[in-house]
């Protein structure tokens, strides 16, 4: 196997989780038939003349209109032949399910797509207009290119909708969810999931290609089940969960809610005089500095600050600094400086060698190990154990995550061919491999979340057309998917700490809580994120990917906004480490401030919310202990709070995750003001650091790390 080609090839794949169009929501092509005059069927009678019912002017007063505060509802006056509907109720009310089936079969229909907008369009035309009091921007529904206003309340134990928007088409779509659900119980309201509209879809009620109108057909649904479950809680008296802890970016400043957010928002505008300290020192000295995102939010505010006056400081994940940290040699640095864990700094250590830069000394910043707990699975007997038996099957290739050592690289390619991914790139990167190698068997580690989640990617796609799988990898289609599920493995006892702790507690609170916000997740996040985080991407309201990939995310929907040019709240669940909260406020800053203040005014905020409790800090004062624990990073910092629990596992069982403490016990005692002295006394990652090994194998790496 020519492991370099086929890395070169695998990188040459946009990323998967950032470039490719919505997964499971394209429109199926729709089969034209000869036009002819339509007439509906008597069958289907009823169902407009229920909506028109519902929207005509009074009977008693002809003049009249439905007052714009008004709900209505469609079952009062929905009768429909039980022999022509055995599914239909016999009486008035007919069940949600029910009228949905008569949607479908309506639409279906209606063979000619402009037959469809027609119809959709006449349904809006019918939607009464909804008082301008009741269009806020807390009423507005998320993820929609066109604005809807949805206003939800309860009477006598049945949901009352009301809906409007500035878009026709978007109109008739809420005609037709309002027809469905207005009137409807509780229950039944959540019973209706968004699968359940996907028969719409493909008869193509949308239009054929217009993603953003099945993502409204979806969003408006989830609003309202998001607002019912809020109106029941009130209506029964029960005590909702308390709200996660979230920085309000605006452009004019950032508002903090929560003791967590309080502590993170104190470190994003550091003292200018101690930037201006280690800009000093940085560029007397020639130093580089390249950081992950899930630094310490401290050193990461005084990084972010210091940018704009020495242009070799780069936070980023962890491939792209070894890149940075090239482009620094590139530019005189001298020396690099690692903030990161061990890898990170072994990384940028051997991709320096290979572009030519041995000569430039790369720094980590303690004299002790600074682990990682999937580096340390990937070092494990077991692992070793999953490697052997890896070896034993031909052929096969071993997928590793580069958030692993390079001694694992080493040994592992002694056992299987090894090629190298990231978390943005690891899905074209195993589909590349099966679609060159015939039977190929593909062993991916340590990971288990992120092989599980790749196991349930690929079963997905193996349900979808050819051509929406080509559309991920154009050398792929449902055959040779199927064909490759049974040959994909992955190593059964690795999990970042940090991600692990996004399971059932956390995702039962966003279903709650933050069904309608924009969803973040990280590929490492166990199944029921994933999955969450999934169905949010069909919507067009989710990301899973790398943490380039969510900044990214969040940067196109900010900006986004800015283009549409009225008011909106964005809101954010940050499902990965909280230390990207930096980069993501000085990234959401830049634009806001970046908009033309003359474009008319409108105010964009941007909300991201941290799925932390309480628990997922600590308060130095509280006892003794804490207070010798804690003391000279309080006394520097001069705060009470500080992210991660008292016990220094950084994460909380009861809310998820606070921070990696890998990535932040080296730096607690890093002042900006000794910078240099801290680089002098640091253990230089140079190549005397390596056994003999490296010598031998440091040019498989540089063939199998995926750029």
């Amino acid at each position: 196997m020519d492991a370099a080609n086929l890395a070169m090839k695998s990188s040459s794949s946009s990323s998967f989780f950032s470039k490719t169009p919505c997964l499971f929501s394209s429109p199926k092509p729709i089969s034209r038939a000869p036009s002819f005059v339509y007439t509906l069927p008597s069958t289907f009678r009823p169902l407009v003349k229920c909506i028109q019912a519902s929207f005509l002017p009074s009977p008693l007063n002809p003049d009249s209109k439905i007052p714009s505060n008004s709900a209505f509802t469609c079952s009062a006056v929905t009768s429909f032949p039980s022999q022509s509907h055995p599914n239909a109720h016999s009486d008035a009310a007919a069940s949600s399910s029910a009228k949905l089936k008569l949607l479908i079969s309506e639409f279906q229909s209606l063979i000619e797509p402009i037959d469809r907008v027609k119809r959709l369009l006449h349904y809006a035309s019918l939607l009464p207009s909804m008082d301008g009091s009741v269009k806020t921007t807390q009423n507005r529904v998320p993820g929609c290119t066109a604005q809807v206003w949805l206003h939800v309340s309860s009477e006598e134990g049945k949901m009352r909708f009301l809906v409007d928007s500035d878009s026709e088409i978007t109109k008739g779509f809420c005609a037709c969810l309002v027809w469905l659900l207005d009137g409807a119980a509780p229950d039944e309201v959540l019973a209706l999931k968004t699968e359940d509209l996907n028969a719409l879809n493909a008869v193509g009620l949308n239009g054929k290609g217009s993603a953003s109108r099945v993502n409204t057909w979806h969003n408006v649904l989830v609003s309202m089940q998001k607002r019912t479950r809020a109106v029941v809680a009130e209506r029964d008296g029960k005590q909702r969960s308390e709200l996660f802890p979230s920085l309000v970016v605006t452009a004019d400043g950032i508002q903090p809610k929560g003791s967590y957010a309080e502590a993170q928002a104190r470190f994003l505008f550091p003292d200018e005089s101690r930037v201006q300290e280690l800009v000093n020192e940085l560029k007397e000295k020639k130093i580089g500095v390249v950081a992950h995102f899930y630094m310490d939010p401290e050193v990461q505010g005084v990084l972010t600050a210091a940018q704009k006056f020495w242009p070799h400081i780069h936070i980023s994940d962890s491939l792209v600094m070894a890149d940075s940290a090239v482009n620094m040699a590139k530019s005189g640095c001298q020396f690099i400086t690692v903030l990161g864990v061990d890898f990170m700094s072994e990384n940028v250590r051997a991709i320096l060698d290979q572009a030519g830069f041995p000569e430039v000394g790369v720094y980590r910043m303690s004299d002790e190990h600074i682990g990682c707990s999937l580096a340390e699975a990937a070092s494990s007997p077991s692992y070793m154990d999953y490697l052997t038996t890896a070896s034993v099957s031909s052929p096969s290739l071993h997928v590793v995550y580069i958030n692993t050592s390079l001694e694992t690289k080493a040994y592992s390619h002694e056992l299987v061919p090894t090629i190298t991914c990231t978390s943005s790139n690891v899905v074209q990167t195993i589909l590349q491999a099966f679609a060159e190698v015939p039977d190929l068997k593909v062993w991916y580690g340590p990971d288990t979340y992120m092989g599980s989640n790749i196991m349930e990617l690929f079963s997905q796609m193996s349900v979808m057309t050819d051509e929406e799988i080509s559309e991920i990898h154009p050398l792929h289609n449902r055959m040779s998917i199927k064909s490759l599920l049974p040959r994909l493995h992955y190593f059964q006892d690795g999990t970042c700490i940090v991600h692990h702790l996004f399971g059932h507690e956390v995702v039962g609170k966003i279903n709650e809580m933050y069904s309608d916000a924009f969803l973040t997740a990280h590929f490492e996040v166990p199944g029921e994120m994933f999955s969450l985080a999934m169905e949010a991407k069909k919507r067009g309201m989710g990301v899973v990917g790398s943490t380039q990939n969510i900044l990214d995310f969040i940067k196109q929907r900010v900006q986004d906004a800015l283009n549409r040019n009225i008011d909106e709240h964005l809101q954010f669940v940050l499902g990965t480490e909280s230390g990207m909260i930096t980069s993501i406020v000085a990234t959401v800053r830049k634009l806001l401030g970046s908009a033309d203040p003359s474009s008319g005014g409108a105010k964009v905020s941007v909300e991201i919310v941290f799925p932390v409790s309480s628990e997922s800090v600590t308060r130095t004062s509280t006892s003794s202990s804490l207070d010798q624990t804690f003391g000279e990073m309080r006394d520097s910092l001069k705060v009470n709070v500080i992210p991660g629990v008292a016990s220094g596992e950084g994460c909380s069982l009861h809310g998820g995750c606070a921070s990696c403490p890998y990535m932040k016990g080296s730096l607690l005692d890093l002042t900006i003001k000794k910078c240099s002295e801290e680089i002098a006394k640091a253990e230089n990652i140079g190549q005397e650091m390596f056994s003999k090994w490296l010598n031998a194998y440091l040019h498989i790496f540089l063939l199998f790390i995926v750029h």
